[in-house]
């Protein structure tokens, strides 16, 4: 499968490619597909970090398509991880619904970042939604011990199947999408207290959302550049 423009691109920018190879693949209620796959190399050249995400690429209809995809529970040791797909009309559903042990797909990592606040922040204020709760799950864990409140945004129930990783001092708020997403900005915004110049704000769900909550902490109020991580997962346009 010849790579469009978008590998000469990411290849030009330093992008690495991998070969992942399937191990398991397992429902998760009725949407979703869990994957666990043997990344190869992959983990022994790249520095692990919460939210470390991939592109994969896929066949659709002949031409390379890429997506970005969460790692969830990287094991550097073994060299396994897993990947969560959302199952709509899509070459990346379809491929994960079907793909067994033996199968591949390829992998290029280029363009993800994050470090965790040093000193470790006081509190997480996270919003994200399905397609970012791996991402939220890592942040969870990486900074284990620390307060967080989450805002979650569902479209249907069945979303709730992947489990925030959630402890006693983690508050967990589910939002219905409504209004195009305007209902999560607007519950977001009126929960979000007075800026804690020791938290750390996250953001990551659907573009228009994550731009609005965005301007709200940073203009609004007040929070500092350093302290507010945003990023669009998907857009509904």
């Amino acid at each position: 499968m010849k790579r469009s423009w978008e590998g000469v691109v990411l290849r030009a920018m330093g992008g690495k490619d991998h070969r992942l190879t399937v191990l398991d693949n397992q429902p998760v209620g009725d949407r979703y597909r869990r994957l666990l796959v043997d990344g190869g190399d992959l983990l022994a050249s790249h520095a692990l970090h919460p939210t470390m995400w991939i592109r994969l690429w896929f066949d659709n209809g002949g031409r390379a398509h890429q997506r970005a995809y969460t790692l969830v529970d990287p094991d550097p040791a073994t060299g396994r991880f897993h990947l969560e797909f959302a199952l709509h009309d899509g070459c990346a559903a379809r491929w994960a619904s079907t793909a067994r042990p033996g199968d591949t797909v390829e992998a290029t990592v280029q363009g993800s970042a994050f470090t965790m606040p040093d000193p470790t922040p006081g509190h997480l204020y996270l919003v994200g939604d399905a397609a970012s709760l791996p991402a939220v799950n890592s942040l969870l864990d990486a900074a284990d011990g620390v307060g967080a409140t989450l805002w979650l945004e569902y479209a249907h129930e069945g979303e709730k199947a992947l489990t925030p990783r959630a402890r006693d001092h983690h508050e967990v708020r589910w939002v219905p999408r409504r209004d195009n997403g305007a209902h999560l900005v607007d519950t977001v915004t009126a929960g979000l207290p007075a800026v804690d110049a020791g938290a750390l704000y996250w953001v990551a769900c659907e573009a228009a959302s994550t731009r609005a909550i965005t301007r709200h902490l940073r203009r609004g109020l007040g929070a500092g550049k350093h302290q507010v991580q945003s990023l669009a997962y998907w857009s509904a346009r």
